[in-house]
């Protein structure tokens, strides 16, 4: 398969934003996070947005950035945890690029997460395992899995060698 927009999909500490800006700096493809895009637009972070406006607010506003990368073509996005989860935004993706799910097992995922209130979904760890699980039937609608688990330049290779590069 040869594409030319590559959606990174998963759950938050999965590595979206990192293998993004590595993979994009190994083929020459911009990068776009869709959680930066709302950060810059707002002028503030996810976790305020989340405190201040709540989460229908936050997804809105991802919706929008999402619809705004359409026309863009030769980019890997690094999406947020619940961007592919909306049935309508997951539509969206699986139509316009090749998405690949970036799967890393909730006890890593605790590992990296940061108890600093920066991720406002993470803050209840039962809370946070039922979100894991729900998303995960999502996620399994993209296009491939790829283990989030490996080393960034692994994950880099095996993206790589599935969209044909």
């Amino acid at each position: 398969m040869r594409v030319d927009k590559l959606y990174l999909v998963g759950f938050m500490g999965a590595g979206k934003t990192t293998v993004a800006a590595a993979l994009g700096r190994r083929i020459g493809w911009r990068t776009e996070d869709i959680d930066e895009r709302i950060e810059a637009r707002e002028r503030r972070s996810v976790s305020g947005i989340f405190v201040q406006d709540g989460e229908a607010y936050f997804r809105r506003a991802e919706r929008e950035v999402l619809r705004e990368l359409l026309p863009e073509r030769n980019v890997v996005v690094a999406t947020g945890g619940g961007t592919f989860v909306d049935p309508d935004n997951r539509a969206v993706m699986l139509r316009d690029g090749a998405v690949a799910w970036l799967d890393l097992p909730l006890s890593r995922v605790i590992e990296r997460i940061p108890p600093d209130g920066r991720r406002p979904l993470a803050a209840d760890l039962i809370r946070m395992e039922e979100l894991y699980m729900h998303r995960g039937v999502a996620y399994a609608d993209a296009h491939v899995r790829i283990d989030a688990a490996r080393p960034v330049d692994e994950i880099v290779e095996r993206l790589l060698e599935w969209i044909g590069y």
